[in-house]
């Protein structure tokens, strides 16, 4: 019993102790940042968005082993958000793929002691090239960065590594500062949600700023105000859609009957006035409707932000015609 306590207690404080680390490093590496932020000068930063600004072409992003994977996602979070970028590794640079820069690029290269060989081998031919270089670099007095045209200081006091050896603290002040290059660059070019939005077509924010009603509406299941009950049902049934819209003689919507509309009519009503119901006593009149060209994320908002849910919108026109009918069901199953 004894034992087992002393296990139970040598677990908890190594949890402990495991846990004050986690924080402690992410302190360490938020610190980091903030101290990054503040070396930045601001001519330094503002001649960096200029050059990026004014780039006609594409940006080439570079760097080695750890600094070459920050690279290559600082190159997707430019591409995303508007500003052309391609990440180059250096050795495939060397061996060919130097190709693929021309003149008129801009290059970022990222190399925490900027001395990595590869790329200082890269830059005769960039020079001879007119390849404009932003440097982030962890040494600003480094043969990378004396000979950049543009110098950001990414350097850090004490990597999270308990060695101070693996780059941890390193790579994400570098990260950090080409995510905020980015960003900046987005907001300066006017870049919008749906500019974003457009290169992500596949993800929930871009389903969300592009997904129209009329991509996921069905053809207007109708039937005239007169209509019999009997008939309410069979057009249910046939469209299989759990409601109906009404409409005038112009196709002019009346009203909707829902599944649930017809369950309450027919519990109000006797059998033996079944003949006398029409889909006029049934529907629900004047009801939440859409436009084909409403973003679908918005329809699903004006179906369940509300005190009673629904789950089905009657598509309208322009004209106040009657197109289509829209279900809760397939707004949600197109992942928004």
């Amino acid at each position: 019993m004894r034992n087992s306590c002393l296990f139970s207690l040598q677990v908890n404080l190594i949890v402990i102790h495991s846990f004050e680390k986690v924080v402690e490093l992410l302190k360490l590496e938020a610190s980091a940042i903030e101290q990054a932020a503040m070396r930045l000068e601001k001519e330094v930063v503002r001649q960096a968005i200029e050059i990026l600004e004014e780039c006609k072409s594409k940006v080439i992003v570079t760097g080695v082993g750890k600094s070459g994977i920050i690279a290559q996602k600082i190159a997707q979070t430019l591409t995303s958000t508007g500003t052309i970028a391609i990440f180059v590794h250096p050795s495939d640079a060397l061996h060919g793929s130097l190709g693929v820069i021309t003149q008129g690029d801009v290059l970022i290269a990222l190399s925490n002691s900027g001395e990595t060989d590869e790329i200082l081998l890269l830059l005769p031919t960039l020079k001879a090239r007119k390849i404009c270089i932003i440097s982030i670099v962890g040494n600003t007095n480094s043969t990378l960065a004396r000979r950049s045209d543009v110098v950001l200081d990414a350097s850090v006091d004490q990597e999270a590594c308990p060695l101070n050896l693996a780059p941890t603290t390193s790579t994400t002040v570098a990260l950090a500062i080409g995510d905020a290059l980015a960003m900046t660059l987005m907001q300066s070019k006017g870049k919008t949600q749906e500019d974003f939005a457009a290169n992500h077509p596949a993800g929930r924010l871009g389903k969300r700023l592009t997904l129209k009603v009329r991509d996921l509406m069905h053809e207007s299941p109708a039937i005239c105000a007169n209509a019999n009950w009997l008939e309410v049902v069979k057009s249910i049934s046939r469209h299989s859609l759990g409601a109906v819209n009404v409409v005038d003689e112009s196709s002019c919507l009346l009203g909707i009957i829902t599944d649930g509309d017809l369950r309450r009519a027919i519990e109000k009503t006797s059998p033996q006035n079944f003949e006398q119901l029409t889909a006029e006593q049934m529907m629900t009149r004047n009801p939440t409707t859409s436009a084909p060209e409403m973003l679908a994320f918005d329809a699903l908002q004006l179906m369940e932000n509300r005190p009673m849910q629904i789950s089905v919108l009657p598509i309208v026109d322009d004209n106040k015609i009657c197109i289509g009918l829209l279900r809760l069901h397939d707004v949600v199953r197109s992942g928004l």
